[in-house]
């Protein structure tokens, strides 16, 4: 078993990060294969994600999850809200009986101050500017925010997202002594809703979650 890290955040919501170390085999005695993913290692991350849901949630339906034009999967009776994400070998998972939700996880590279004009609105860079001086600083800082931005895109789930100008933060990041960082954001796709991203670093790994009403 190698369940990395989990977290009740409320009594409706749990989450999880899987630290992916078995073989295929493994996760298929559980989950059911109906993707057509052909990459083997994409198939792991795949299976490795899914498997996390009943991990959270023990009578989870992964037999009843479909999947939405826009790659979104779901339950058709929303029995659960669940959002799933995978990076190298991790998977992440956060599940709902009751609130919409939305999942990410990162690793902190330098490959994201290259596509930072891609998802940065011009006030967020800004911000991040002032901690160039602290370059590891400022690539954790970097990571979160892609890394919430991804969260409420799945959150979202109906694709057709600019990150620059749908979602924006809208305040001071906060960070806690429980290692949690809050970042308060705008939804701004059709009207301006608050929200509040909650992120977290694991070494060279970030997670950020959202969490709203549905």
């Amino acid at each position: 078993m190698a369940l990395f890290y989990q977290h009740n955040i409320n009594e409706h919501t749990r989450l999880g990060i899987w630290r992916i170390e078995e073989t295929e085999s493994f996760f298929l005695e559980k989950v059911p294969l109906k993707k057509d993913v052909s990459h083997p290692y994409k198939r792991l991350q795949h299976l490795a994600g899914r498997y996390l849901l009943p991990t959270l949630y023990k009578d989870f339906p992964l037999e009843e999850i479909l999947v939405a034009d826009t790659r979104k999967p779901f339950l058709e009776n929303e029995q659960y809200h669940f959002s799933i994400s995978h990076c190298g070998n991790f998977a992440a998972a956060i599940v709902s009986d009751r609130y919409r939700v939305g999942v990410d996880i990162e690793f902190v590279t330098p490959r994201l101050r290259r596509i930072a004009e891609k998802f940065l609105h011009p006030e967020e860079a800004l911000f991040l500017k002032d901690w160039e001086a602290l370059s590891h600083i400022h690539l954790e800082l970097t990571t979160l925010l892609w890394s919430a931005k991804e969260a409420i895109y799945k959150w979202h789930g109906e694709g057709m997202m600019d990150f620059k100008e749908h979602m924006r933060l809208s305040g001071t990041i906060v960070s806690a002594v429980n290692d949690w960082v809050t970042m308060p954001f705008e939804f701004r796709k059709r009207s301006v809703v608050p929200m509040t991203v909650k992120g977290r670093l694991f070494d060279q790994l970030g997670l950020a979650w959202v969490v709203t009403e549905v």
